[in-house]
């Protein structure tokens, strides 16, 4: 009896080690699997503060909490499924064709961004006004979904290209932890951004010097952080979006581009040994970012500058 007790519990004790390996892994998967996406991550950390700029302080947390549960949908609902069995049941060449789709609009949202800066045309910023209505409350929250419906995916190829030679559950529960935590750090980070100027301007009035001294710290900070966070935001976008076409493109039997990258990467991680690493990545980067900046650049011509754009911009009433 007590001979089966103690098999019974080491087969506990080893369906235990197996579950906790079995974690681990999926853990480690899933946080490669996040870091390569991590351009797509800096980028939505950025474009999402925008969408309450101008609302009222109290309607902030209960915005960011709409557009987080409809990005977490967007990815576990609509995204995942789909990327499970495309990644089962589709050719080869189809992921990677995805993902050159997706790098050409990073690198024309970003090749944008710096349009819009050059021409002096920037965004316009979003709200404008203390009050809103419901409607456009949910107007707000609808065109942020629909915007993080796009990065979101992108996340989500991004990840699973990384994670495709997983068994197809381990594969399933990798891209769902990395969208659960991907969306926690996004919104969690954006909620602090959005709230940092309101915790200044809490500390600013309390009665300590050393408090007051923070909170007009905080506010003072808050434009150029924002700025900062622009900047970081579009040289992701153009490098990540760079990355992903030039290694697609090689995937797909286009090996020009590619070629030309890692022939340079190398020759600079020769050229410096003792920092080789960190030099031949920083060149990879910086010639990914120029092929998406190329690439979104003639996106933007096409899209803005020539003809077609500009006869859309004439015709388009509201353009004047």
């Amino acid at each position: 009896m007590s001979a089966g007790l103690f098999g019974l519990l080491d087969d506990i004790a080893a369906l235990a080690r197996l579950a906790a390996a079995s974690t681990d892994d999926i853990a480690a998967a899933a946080g490669r699997a996040s870091a390569k996406a991590a351009g797509v991550v800096v980028d939505d950390t950025a474009v999402t503060p925008q969408y309450v700029q101008g609302v009222a302080a109290q309607r902030e947390l209960p915005i960011i909490k709409k557009i987080a549960v409809g990005s977490l949908r967007n990815k576990l609902v609509l995204i995942l499924p789909a990327a499970l069995l495309l990644s089962q049941f589709a050719p080869d060449w189809v992921l990677p064709l995805i993902l050159v789709c997706g790098g050409t609009f990073l690198a024309y949202e970003g090749a944008e961004k710096i349009w819009e800066r050059v021409s002096g045309h920037p965004p316009e910023a979003g709200g404008g006004s203390a009050e809103i209505t419901p409607e456009q409350e949910r107007t707000i929250v609808a065109g942020a979904i629909r915007t993080d419906f796009i990065l979101s995916a992108e996340i989500m190829v991004i990840a699973l290209n990384e994670v495709i030679d997983e068994p197809f559950v381990s594969r399933a529960v990798i891209l769902a932890v990395v969208a659960l935590g991907i969306t926690v750090l996004v919104y969690g980070v954006v909620a602090l951004i959005v709230k940092m100027d309101d915790v200044g301007l809490s500390l600013a009035q309390r009665p300590s010097a050393a408090a007051r001294r923070v909170g007009l710290a905080l506010v003072r900070a808050m434009p150029g952080l924002l700025a900062v966070i622009s900047v970081v935001g579009t040289a992701a976008m153009l490098w990540v979006g760079g990355h992903i076409l030039v290694v697609q493109l090689h995937e797909l039997g286009l090996d020009g581009p590619y070629d030309v990258v890692h022939h340079l990467e190398e020759e600079a991680a020769h050229a410096l040994e003792s920092v080789g690493g960190v030099v031949g990545w920083l060149v990879n980067t910086a010639l990914s970012a120029v092929v998406g900046l190329v690439v979104g650049a003639v996106v933007v011509a096409v899209m803005h500058v020539l003809p077609t754009g500009a006869a859309s911009s004439v015709d388009d009433p509201g353009a004047h």
